[in-house]
């Protein structure tokens, strides 16, 4: 978001109405594996009861950065951690059915997202939110993220990615609609608050249509307490969320306004390690 001054205060009804559209995947049509949109509207979580835009003194903000040149390929892993083999040696964009469990009792399991900007590393809740830490997992493990853009990233609020449809510039008009080609459950637990930025949860069109999609928070946002499932924290790389370029702003009646010029950054690629 981009309003007049980054003390200024967003009114109710602008941040309902944005929440709307930035946090929202279109349902998948189960009996389809492409990854065509459904005809299926946008959740609208309920109003939050005071929304502050963070200040540059807040340190929980994220302060956009261009300057930084483009990261292309990733980095290392990080000492301590060790990386899960790959389930395919290409990206697999479009599956049948939600991937069974494989997830392993008593791993800790982390995700490493290189981006063009920077490389993130998160804490991922398999204890917590096991069904959907299992689900990014298993699209992480096939390549799914890989090339995948961050396609919708709102200043002082969130990144959104995960979305397959970002790989075809010529599919623009349904960039944020995609997914594996299935959808999940629901796996909201009132324990985990959406209260520092950097927390990980899937983008959603109403109750129970999770897919591939997720985002990144940039500030705390106790407005989303108990409608995404949040599944995971960064550890590393706030100063990469700072760097993501931001793609929209919001207007009246919750539009959003492309800023011009904006190239969205890209995941480069998205390993699981476990945690040594």
């Amino acid at each position: 978001m981009k309003p007049a001054s980054v003390s200024s205060v967003l009114p109710k009804v602008l941040m309902a109405s944005l929440l709307g559209l930035s946090l929202s995947a279109c349902k998948k049509n189960t009996t389809d594996t492409a990854t065509k949109p459904a005809e299926t509207a946008a959740a609208t979580p309920a109003k939050p009861a005071a929304t502050a835009k963070p200040s540059a003194a807040d340190p929980g903000a994220t302060k956009p950065d261009t300057t930084s040149a483009a990261v292309t390929t990733p980095g290392a892993i990080p000492s301590g951690y060790t990386l899960l083999a790959a389930l395919s040696s290409k990206p697999v964009y479009t599956f049948a059915a939600q991937p069974a469990r494989s997830l392993k009792d008593g791993v800790n399991y982390v995700a490493l997202i290189d981006t063009s900007k920077g490389q993130i590393l998160a804490d991922l809740y398999e204890d917590k939110t096991p069904a959907t830490v299992n689900n990014f997992v298993a699209l992480a493990r096939n390549h799914f993220y890989d090339g995948i853009l961050f396609h919708r990233v709102l200043d002082g609020f969130m990144g959104q990615t995960g979305d397959p449809n970002t790989l075809d510039a010529a599919k623009k008009t349904s960039w944020g609609q995609g997914g594996p080609g299935y959808s999940f459950p629901d796996e909201i637990r009132q324990s985990l608050k959406f209260d520092a930025p950097g927390q990980l949860a899937m983008a959603n069109s109403g109750p129970n249509t999770n897919g591939s999609q997720f985002f990144i928070t940039f500030a705390p946002a106790s407005f989303l307490d108990g409608k995404y499932n949040l599944f995971g924290k960064v550890l590393s790389g706030q100063d990469v969320l700072a760097r993501l370029t931001r793609t929209a702003t919001p207007g009246q009646g919750g539009q959003e306004t492309p800023i011009d010029g904006a190239t969205p950054d890209r995941i480069l690629s998205v390993r699981i390690l476990s945690k040594n």
